[in-house]
């Protein structure tokens, strides 16, 4: 994630986040490396710039219909609004250690 500073709420989701896994690699989407910044405004929503492992991904929609349950499940009130980006390009360098792990890299 490219956030410089991040709260405590933010990883809070994060964490939560990891409950959502990529459906093919069959790994969560923040130990994948696919969000790229998370931001809470401090009142009431959650901004997600996101990528896929590659552009035509089959699944994104569900990817993002999940990472929306999940906060609502969590956090009733919030509303998060999800972007994809494909830049920079997805990479394994941007796969985290315990990515790394599960995947055995």
């Amino acid at each position: 994630m490219t956030n410089e500073k991040i709260t405590q709420f933010e990883l809070e989701v994060l964490e939560l986040l990891k409950n959502v896994m990529d459906p093919e690699i069959e790994i969560n989407i923040v130990d994948l490396g696919l969000i790229y910044e998370l931001r809470y405004n401090g009142v009431d929503e959650i901004d997600i710039n996101l990528t896929f492992s590659t552009p035509s991904c089959p699944l994104g929609e569900t990817i993002i219909s999940n990472i929306k349950t999940t906060i609502a499940k969590k956090y009733s009130t919030i509303k998060t609004n999800v972007t994809v980006v494909f830049e920079p390009k997805w990479s394994t360098a941007l796969i985290s250690e315990e990515g790394k792990k599960i995947l055995g890299l």
